[in-house]
């Protein structure tokens, strides 16, 4: 066997050598990072904030039916101007009055085709239904304005909803009140468990809830209508996942 033929064995082993050493190096990195990854404690919060709400939204309009539909649109308009009026009375500034539905539609007879009697359905009149969303940011004037709007001739005034304008705030003190509430919940797991509680490795927020709140309205008009608002609850929930030491 020649000095080259033996040199070049002598490389090649250690070549292998090297390539299982690197390997074998590789798979305890990644034993470890695997073993690293399992010992993890992952929690959840939960966060809550309530307040009065400080804003109403609400439909209202009129619906008028004549025998033409020019008729039928004019006894809208003139209906519907007195709604307008009664809103700027109200103090509801032009910018809060939105047209969300507007429509004019043949009316026609009760009249029941029958083989015997194939007579087409007629059209008797005509509908037209004009409807806007009006947001009211005094709630001091909800009664009063609902009752306003009654007494203008709207015949079509949809229920008050009641939301916060700006829920910024309120989200991000339920969201602290979640972080809090997942950190607790770590940090009694880790003593239960006998374990040293490590670095928070991840945080994710999991969505913000805003229920809609209970309200009652009463539907009379000798008087301003009483309302209800109640509260609205915000609610954010998160996930946090901690290393364990």
């Amino acid at each position: 066997m020649t000095a080259r033929f033996v040199h070049r064995i002598s490389r090649a082993s250690v070549l292998v050598c090297l390539a299982v050493a690197l390997s074998a190096g590789a798979a305890t990195a990644f034993a470890a990072e695997t073993a690293n990854a399992a010992r993890t404690i992952v929690v959840s919060g939960d966060g809550e904030a309530s307040a009065k709400p400080d804003q109403a939204r609400l439909s209202a309009g009129v619906v008028s039916q004549a025998q033409t539909a020019a008729a039928a649109l004019a006894a809208n308009t003139t209906a519907m101007n007195r709604v307008f009026a009664a809103l700027k009375a109200a103090g509801i500034a032009d910018s809060k009055i939105q047209t969300s539905n507007f429509s004019v539609q043949p009316q026609y007879s009760s009249f029941v085709s029958r083989p015997d009697n194939p007579e087409a359905q007629r059209i008797v009149g005509y509908q037209v239904s004009n409807q806007v969303g009006v947001i009211v940011d005094d709630l001091g004037k909800l009664g009063s304005t609902l009752d306003a709007l009654v007494k203008s001739g709207a015949n079509q005034v949809g229920g008050a909803s009641f939301t916060i304008a700006n829920p910024k705030p309120l989200a991000e003190k339920a969201r602290a009140q979640a972080v809090a509430d997942a950190m607790a919940k770590a940090k009694t797991l880790a003593q239960a468990a006998g374990v040293n509680l490590g670095p928070l490795m991840s945080i994710q927020e999991g969505g913000i809830s805003r229920p809609v709140p209970v309200f009652a309205m009463a539907r009379a008009v000798s008087a301003p209508v009483p309302v209800a608002e109640g509260e609205e609850t915000v609610t954010v929930n998160v996930t946090m996942t901690y290393a364990i030491q």
